[in-house]
């Protein structure tokens, strides 16, 4: 028998067939699937955007705006604030001072009853009697020398008349003295030529000083510290009775306690513990008087064996 020989063909029918319906069923795929990309014409929406933006940025700008002010303002501040911290500063220093000048008059009214009861006092009586009294108005007149110390500030020129009257006065209550001395409170002395010496004592002598100190000149600063120290160095000498007359209406150093102290430590006796010389202090009332020198004299007298006199005006 005869074997026929077939011929086999892939590209068959129903291969073209299977062929065209998967196409197909791809081709349907496509067509009923969404394309994922959407083009939108709503401009309404585009512009209600823009206008977001616009508001957006005003309000950005009227922030910034804002916050420049309070820059501004607080620098201000701060300005103001370093300028309160001054004025802070200078009411501190002022209330200070304030305090300093309370101070010292808290200490000054220690001597205005001192003052009003020396104001009711008499002035020194005119003694001519030859002879010498052991105490003429509360003063001991029983020394050899006398030194006069001698405020010839400004206020004390304008009453230098009662000034020269009171110091003749004094004079008189000591009939008779070996030698005295006359210097200003900063310890400049009337008569040069009699410069470490004594004045003789005679009618004469006492004369031409008292018309000397009426032509007398000399500036100075209304504290007796210095002429007292010049007195005490060279005219308190232990065994020799000496008096130290201090004239003046005001006192312008600073503390009390170093003028007393170092007056003390000048007028005392390294033997006996005791004032070498007797310190008296006269005060007057003048335009520019005030209670520190009568403080100041009550405690130096009183310490020294003197007396402190008041004078009325």
């Amino acid at each position: 028998m005869i074997r026929r020989v077939r011929n086999f063909q892939i590209f068959n029918m129903s291969f073209l067939d299977v062929i065209s319906c998967g196409f197909g069923a791809v081709v349907l795929l496509v067509l009923i699937s969404k394309s994922g990309v959407t083009k939108s014409d709503n401009t309404s929406d585009v512009s209600s955007l823009l206008q977001n933006v616009y508001q957006y940025e005003a309000t950005v700008a009227e922030l910034s705006s804002y916050l420049e002010d309070q820059e501004t303002r607080l620098k201000e501040i701060k300005k103001q604030n370093k300028a309160s911290l001054g004025d802070k500063e200078k009411m501190s220093k002022e209330l200070q001072g304030k305090s300093d000048d309370l101070a010292k008059l808290q200490e000054d009214t220690r001597g205005l009853e001192l003052v009003q009861s020396s104001l009711k006092t008499a002035s020194i009586a005119k003694i001519t009697a030859k002879k010498r009294d052991v105490e003429v108005g509360g003063i001991a007149v029983d020394s050899d020398y006398v030194v006069f110390i001698i405020d010839t500030s400004g206020s004390m020129l304008t009453i230098w008349g009662r000034v020269l009257r009171t110091i003749g006065e004094v004079l008189d209550i000591h009939p008779t003295v070996r030698g005295f001395q006359i210097l200003n409170d900063n310890g400049v002395y009337l008569l040069e030529a009699y410069r470490r010496r004594w004045i003789p004592d005679t009618p004469r002598r006492r004369k031409k000083v008292l018309e000397a100190l009426g032509a007398w000149k000399s500036t100075s600063n209304s504290s007796p510290v210095e002429g007292l120290e010049v007195a005490l160095k060279t005219y308190a000498k232990p065994g020799t009775k000496t008096s130290i007359y201090i004239f003046g209406d005001d006192y312008t150093g600073s503390s009390f306690d170093t003028v007393i102290k170092k007056v003390e430590l000048l007028n005392r006796n390294r033997t006996t513990r005791k004032p070498i010389v007797k310190i008296h202090g006269v005060g007057f009332i003048s335009g520019h008087a005030t209670n520190r020198f009568p403080i100041l004299m009550r405690e130096v007298t009183k310490r020294n064996g003197g007396t402190f006199l008041g004078l009325p005006r």
